[in-house]
């Protein structure tokens, strides 16, 4: 279980350290949410008509705004945060791991070595997502010419569901790429290689943390779509601090768990008690 809550022991326990690293991101994450579109959809599908066109579903899973040029901004504006902070939160929290100091020096000085890998990892995460959140949406278009209301619903769920499965299935093959070319040096290659050796081990328990996590905001998302919008902004960047805090820190303690390295943070802790 270390690899699926694993994240979320480190986070409590250094919640003060590592949360101001995720607040601007989940802010900008929360407005790249088409509002208008999700409440829209998620109104319809809960009065028994779960139809839409292909416009309509896709502003409700893209990240790329395209109801207005504010919200495009908000989503160019979420890419360049993500990337400068979790640049950041990535070097302290391998430092902590690595020799125990729970401090900020010595993390800029590694911004040069993670943030271009950082905005790597992001681009490629992203494009991954927006080329699915197309393909969701093209055939949740499809299924929607279906007459029989009730088969819309199941195929509805069905075809999220896989579609969830498949996007984090991707998600595994380059999930521990990056603190493997922080922690080991090695090229863009071999720390593929070596990276995608290590998540093999331990991708079933990755998968089912992310389902979690996934399902949590899925859920919560549509059940607060209907209310006021500053209600479903306020809780959507809660969500997200949270989902960025265990997405980064998740990728150094599964990382050191997968590569049997010790981790000083918890050595540390012990021989202080």
């Amino acid at each position: 279980m270390r690899i699926v809550f694993g994240n979320w022991k480190y986070i409590v326990k250094n919640i003060w350290y590592v949360l101001p690293f995720a607040l601007i991101p989940a802010v900008f994450l929360a407005l790249s949410i088409d509002y208008t579109g999700v409440s829209d959809l998620m109104h319809a599908f809960f009065t028994g008509e779960p139809r839409a066109d292909f416009v309509e579903y896709l502003r409700v899973w893209s990240f790329l705004r395209i109801d207005s040029w504010v919200g495009g901004v908000y989503s160019v504006l979420a890419i360049v945060c993500t990337v400068i902070f979790m640049s950041f939160m990535l070097a302290f929290v391998e430092k902590h791991m690595r020799i125990g100091k729970r401090t900020v020096s010595g993390v800029f000085s590694q911004l040069g070595n993670v943030a271009i890998s950082t905005l790597a990892v992001t681009l490629v995460y992203f494009a991954l997502y927006e080329i699915w959140s197309v393909i969701v949406s093209a055939l949740l278009f499809v299924i929607s010419q279906i007459r029989v209301t009730a088969l819309v619903y199941i195929l509805f769920l069905v075809i999220v569901a896989a579609g969830a499965y498949v996007l984090l299935y991707l998600a595994s093959i380059f999930y521990l790429w990056l603190p493997c070319r922080q922690i080991t040096g090695f090229g863009v290659y071999d720390a593929f290689l070596y990276s995608y050796h290590l998540a093999m081990g331990v991708r079933w328990k990755l998968i089912l943390s992310w389902t979690i996590s996934f399902s949590v905001f899925i859920v919560v998302a549509a059940c607060i779509a209907m209310l006021p919008e500053y209600v479903f902004r306020l809780v959507t960047i809660v969500m997200f601090a949270a989902m960025f805090m265990s997405f980064g820190v998740r990728m150094e303690t599964v990382y050191f768990e997968a590569d049997k390295l010790d981790r000083e943070d918890e050595i540390r802790s012990y021989r202080e008690l």
